[in-house]
């Protein structure tokens, strides 16, 4: 496997607005410490595209980590959307039919997507100011339709993740996977995306991450993957096998997620294993994708 130098973990967020408190962006490099990419800042999407669009054009050997997934199930019907026409053929598709119907929403918001009659029949949605939360008529009863990757990871208890097409509840995160893929759609062709893409020999490469991987790799149990103390949080680092990030007192779970994931990217990252997961297919890395980490 190639080596990378620098390990970029990215926290998102799919909520309304300019600025997210939500976002983080922690590095790792070399052999040192994680740190926080502009710490304090409340980050805008916009401004971590142009970050992103920086690295790719400065070359850097960099493995960069999304905490967003980067498509919907797809091999369990046959088709992202079924009984509808628009419904796209691959991942990339997806991206652009995202955009298309969410191009007037500002800020890389989504609710022109998901104010689609056709989008919204697939979705648990939340309450709204239009009316109470309600599951569209092809949303699939209990848990929501899973990608290949999600079923696997629950069966060999790696994680345990829940439905992108559930838009509801704390643990949601159908609405930070659409407004990310608007930012994929716009990275297309400026850094390759695995699986989808071939590792390239050197430069940038992104890959989608759960950092609650990093915190049970980082020996916290299942459930409790949430760092809020600068103590805690070093404990994690030193048995990753990294340096201490060195923040006293308090500290985010949005940060102590991006640095912890930072260092964990570093660590794993030379383990072919983890680019060679046995149930990952050709089309499935164009059409569902995967979660790097997850063997």
């Amino acid at each position: 496997m190639r080596r990378f130098t620098h390990f970029a973990a990215l926290d998102w967020s799919g909520a309304r607005g300019l600025r997210q408190r939500g976002i983080t962006l922690a590095v790792a490099s070399g052999a040192a410490a994680p740190a926080l990419v502009r710490p304090g800042h409340v980050w805008s999407r916009a401004e971590i595209l142009a970050w992103l669009e920086a690295v790719a054009a400065s070359g850097a050997d960099m493995l960069i980590g999304f905490d967003f997934s980067s498509a919907f199930a797809f091999a369990d019907r046959g088709a992202y959307f079924p009984e509808w026409t628009e419904s796209p053929a691959d991942m990339v598709a997806l991206w652009a039919l995202v955009e298309r119907l969410a191009a007037h929403d500002p800020h890389y918001e989504i609710g022109g997507f998901l104010a689609h009659p056709e989008a919204r029949r697939h979705f648990r949605h939340g309450r709204s100011r239009e009316g109470p939360g309600e599951a569209g008529d092809l949303y699939e009863p209990g848990s929501g339709r899973l990608r290949v990757v999600e079923r696997h990871q629950r069966a060999t208890k790696q994680a345990a993740s829940v439905s992108n097409f559930n838009l509801v509840g704390a643990a949601q995160v159908g609405k930070a996977s659409l407004a990310g893929m608007r930012l994929l759609h716009r990275l297309r062709g400026c850094i390759p995306l695995w699986p989808l893409d071939p590792v390239p020999a050197n430069g940038p490469l992104l890959v989608e991450i759960y950092t609650s991987l990093a915190a049970r790799a980082a020996g916290m149990a299942p459930g409790r993957s949430k760092i809020h103390h600068g103590k805690a949080l070093d404990a994690a680092l030193a048995v990753l096998g990294s340096p201490r990030a060195g923040i006293e007192g308090p500290v985010s779970d949005h940060a102590s997620d991006a640095l912890l994931t930072a260092a964990w990217l570093r660590a794993i990252a030379d383990d072919d294993a983890h680019w060679a997961p046995a149930p990952l297919t050709d089309p499935l890395a164009v059409t569902e994708s995967w979660t790097f980490g997850i063997i």
